[in-house]
């Protein structure tokens, strides 16, 4: 005869991350080629750490980057970026050298500038120097 295992009361949800701390993350193949794009080419905030970059957005929102000798880029969207006036934005993305990308798809489809528009929502893609997938957003 097996002995039963202690066993606690079945739960359905768990509390612990309710007030947790979170932030994102992702790999990039250099870290001093990241931070030259993220830092100066965006202009966004970065703060060196040890283990890796922070990028310190709007509304106190960080994201960590870290290096990975075998970096492989997502194959989705990494970090999505709301701004008020998504052709205005194209503009000022293609003024310093970055390159929208442009889908054929059966159920993705943008136009010459690379936006797709649907449902009153505008969005585009660009890559960071390491083939991450980055969005801006209008709605």
């Amino acid at each position: 005869m097996k002995a039963k295992a202690a066993t606690s009361p079945a739960r359905n949800t768990t509390n612990v991350f309710k007030e947790a701390k979170a932030f994102s993350s992702f790999s990039v193949n250099d870290l001093k080629q990241a931070k030259e794009f993220y830092n100066r080419t965006l202009g966004i905030e970065v703060s060196e750490r040890p283990e890796g970059l922070e990028l310190n957005l709007a509304d106190d929102i960080n994201v960590f980057i870290y290096a990975k000798p075998n970096h492989t880029p997502a194959s989705f969207t990494v970090l999505n970026f709301k701004v008020d006036d998504i052709e205005q934005t194209i503009d000022e993305l293609k003024s310093v050298g970055i390159n929208l990308e442009h889908y054929n798809q059966p159920d993705l489809k943008t136009d010459d500038n690379g936006i797709l528009a649907n449902d009153g929502m505008k969005i585009a893609w660009f890559k960071d120097p390491s083939g991450n997938v980055l969005s801006i957003i209008e709605s």
